[in-house]
């Protein structure tokens, strides 16, 4: 979570660790594949390239690191101000005034479940039928952000 001290606007980036995670597995699997089949003539190194599995592999760690330039190109992130709630998403951005909030309702996915994974904050605005759903866990910093939201629930008064 970043701070302007300026205009006090606290920034909840979206976290981004499956996107690496995922990416690194998937490459240590097609390495280690690729090392397994390759073939170790008089001391030199080949692969196997007619293997349709390491075409396979290759596709998926492509698309693995494809998805991940793709996210972080996005930058998505929640900016809370002392008057409104920001949702970027790249080039698209998406302002709530906190006096457009009819009610803001923290929930969990499943009600036994005390793990904040499951949590689910829902924003019901003037303007939408449906509301704004957001995942708290989904963002860097989210007891931070579940504070923050808490917060703004009893401003709102709902």
């Amino acid at each position: 979570m970043m701070t302007n001290n300026k205009s006090e606007k606290k920034i909840f980036s979206f976290n981004m660790s499956f996107y690496y995670q995922s990416t690194i597995i998937y490459f240590i699997v097609f390495v280690i594949y690729a090392v397994i089949q390759g073939q170790f003539i008089e001391n030199s190194f080949t692969l196997i390239t007619r293997d349709p599995v390491v075409y396979f592999f290759s596709l998926v760690v492509v698309l693995s690191i494809l998805s991940l330039l793709y996210n972080l190109y996005l930058n998505r992130h929640i900016e809370i101000t002392e008057k409104e709630i920001i949702f970027k998403r790249g080039s698209w951005e998406k302002i709530i005034k906190f006096e457009d909030i009819t009610s803001i309702r923290i929930t969990r996915e499943k009600k036994h479940f005390k793990a904040t994974a499951f949590t689910l904050v829902q924003v019901r605005t003037k303007e939408k039928k449906l509301p704004i759903t957001i995942r708290p866990y989904d963002y860097e910093n989210s007891h931070l952000l579940m504070e923050e939201i808490k917060e703004l629930k009893n401003r709102v008064g709902n």
